[in-house]
Order: C-alpha cells, then structure tokens, then sequence
C-alpha cells in the first residue's frame, strides 16, 4: 500500500448508475471512472489509426473512440479493433448504415444521436445490430447539435432542451427493449453542460459519460474541463469521462488522470506535489520536476512524490507522501521515505538517485500486490 492515508473528508460519494459493459470494460455501478479519448486521424488509414490508440492506451485510456463517417471508415475498423489493446467505440453521426457496419466491424459501443439517424425503424435496425453483435450504445446530445423542434421550443440550447433530448433518445431504446447504454450531454459552456449533467443524473439511471465539449487547447480546455469535470465528479456524477483538448489525445488521457486523481478517485503513477517555486529554493524546482515527469512516465504503480524547495512547507509535504525530497542548505536536501527523514543527499545526485527509489517503490508494491492476490 502507498503512504497516503484515506480521510473521510476526502471521500466521494459517487451516484448510483446501473453497469454496462464497453467490451471487457465495466462502466458504471461501482466500477472505476473510466478515462476515454478519441483519435484524430484518418480513420480509413489503418497503421495511423492503431498506432495512435496503442499511444492511448500505453498512457491509460481504458477506451477509445474512433470516427465512423464513411463506408471506408467502418471496412478499416474491423482490423482496428482486432488489433487494439482496449474496446473501440465507433463515432455515428447520421447514417444509420454505418452503425450497424461498425457493429459487424466489432466495435464494443457505438456513440450515436439517435434522432440524427433516421426514423423509428432505422433506429431499430441499429438496435438489432447492437444486440446481435453485443455492443453498447452511447447516446451523446451536444449543446451544438440539438434538435431543431427543442430549438424551437426554448430558444437557444439550455439545460432543459439538453435533458429533453437526452430523455427522448433514451425512450428510443428503451422501446427497443434495448438498455446498454449510456449518457452524455456536453457542451462548450461549463455552466450549461454541468446544470445539465446535475437535471439528467436525477432522471435517469444510466451510466453517465462527462465531458466538456471543444474546451479548446492544451492549457485553456484542461482548465474549462478541470473545473468542469472536477466539480460534477466532486458531487458525485460521472462514470466515464473524456477530455476534449485541441491536443494530442495522449494528452486528453494524461489530464483525465490528473482530474482524477487530484480527487481521489483514480490512481495510476506516481503523482507529484512540488511547490512553484521561489527564493528560499534549495535547487532548481521547476527543471527537477520537469525531467522527473518524464524519467517516471513508465511507472504504472500508484505513489506519490513530494518535490519541495525548502523546509517551509517540505517536511509536513513529505509526511503525506510514499517518498520525498526537501531542499536545503550547501547543496544538499532531505530525503524523506513513509514520511520520515532517512538520508541526506547532494542535489547533483537528486534526480537519478529518486528515479532509483520510485522504481524500487513500484516492484515492492508489486510484490506486495502478487503475494496478497496468491
């Protein structure tokens, strides 16, 4: 176990939804809040396309979404999801044909809006190929993309449309007699997409996926969608999330984790707290924490590590944290290992020498985890 000891106060009381499953992966219920991202390449190109979900996935996406907008798209997804590490969700817009030939493809879920795809009929259609070929179904409502009659009738989209047209699409399904699937309805607008998200989860059971549509580029949309995405899932609401960045996807999935683990609810790697740095600092804060991010990048193991300049604020940091360094004076610091002081050491050797600790830590609890699972 790592030293990071579970408060009460700290704990979050998550919604209860009902489970589906997305391929091998549970969503819902008590499973873990699953991290998604979406590739942005072209989705007939096969190698392009798989390499970049082996890159999400290798970073933890636990699915992937891939677009399905033409008959190309959907013949290449079927070697996709052969080869993918992680279920695929197939990205329907408005033919229901490609629905139903990313279910023959073996696509785990398919993200559609029901009302885009047709009448009654093609919606069932769609539903049978699900059924037949054991998918799920995302029903995703945009602030962006609602109905013209919900436009009509309030104006401009607001959360009532949005939960409107969310419950519209549910009752599609369920008439289908079909309830694997799950929700969202996002938008750009924080304030819109949370009241939203808070008027849906009091209606409706289904497992609800989050996200904060086009939030924008790497610094501005984590923000949009840490705020966002952060104070639903502070209340509870949330089962999967995506976070939608101008950005790598690889990036979307490093800071789904971050959003997640700054709330306890996720915890993968080694989670560093390290201060902004000022004059008191013993060593270079900012160039340390930097290179450890990428020497830790392959450390799967959930720790955490404290990177604190002086002994302000690093000895009470490092009582919190599985490892520790605090700088100090004449070119040393203090390392702190479970939250005690154990060894002095020189800030030349600071950087290796904690690379060597962390890898140490994560076979340790390893073996921990491999002798309590016997």
């Amino acid at each position: 176990m790592t030293h990071n000891p579970i408060r009460p106060w700290r704990n979050i009381e998550r919604r209860k939804s009902r489970q589906i499953m997305v391929g091998r992966v549970p969503v819902g219920g008590d499973a873990p809040i699953t991290v998604q991202t979406m590739t942005n390449t072209d989705s007939s190109d096969v190698k392009a396309t798989l390499a970049q979900v082996i890159r999400a996935a290798e970073a933890g996406a636990d699915i992937v979404r891939v677009s399905t907008p033409d008959e190309a798209s959907t013949r290449a997804l079927r070697e996709i999801v052969a080869e993918s590490p992680v279920p695929i969700v197939a990205d329907i817009h408005f033919h229901y044909r490609r629905a139903i030939e990313a279910a023959q493809a073996g696509a785990a879920c398919l993200r559609i809006n029901p009302g885009n795809i047709g009448d009654a009929r093609r919606v069932a259609e769609v539903v049978k190929a699900a059924k037949d070929h054991g998918c799920s179904i995302r029903i995703g409502v945009n602030a962006g993309s609602l109905e013209k009659h919900l436009l009509e009738k309030y104006g401009e989209p607001c959360p009532d449309a949005m939960v409107d047209s969310g419950l519209d699409h549910i009752k599609l399904l369920q008439d289908n007699d079909f309830h694997e699937f799950k929700i969202s309805c996002k938008a750009s607008d924080v304030f819109l997409a949370a009241a939203a998200y808070q008027q849906l989860a009091a209606q409706t059971d289904a497992p609800i996926h989050l996200g904060i549509t086009e939030a924008g580029g790497l610094t501005a949309g984590t923000v949009k969608s840490a705020v966002g995405l952060g104070s639903l899932l502070w209340s509870g609401i949330g089962d999967t999330i995506r976070v939608s960045l101008s950005a790598d996807p690889v990036e979307e999935v490093k800071v789904g984790y971050e959003i997640l683990k700054s709330l306890g609810l996720r915890t993968r790697g080694v989670q560093i707290i390290s201060c902004p740095s000022c004059a008191r600092q013993g060593f270079d804060v900012i160039k340390t924490v930097e290179a450890l991010e990428k020497r830790l990048e392959h450390i799967k193991t959930p720790m955490s590590l404290s990177i604190i300049g002086c002994v302000v604020n690093g000895p009470g940091e490092a009582l919190m944290t599985d490892i520790g360094f605090t700088g100090g004076g004449a070119g040393k610091g203090m390392v702190y290992l479970a939250g005690k002081q154990d060894h002095r050491l020189t800030n030349d050797r600071m950087i290796d020498h904690i690379v060597e600790l962390v890898e140490a830590k994560a076979t340790e609890i390893a073996a921990e985890e491999a002798k309590a699972a016997e």
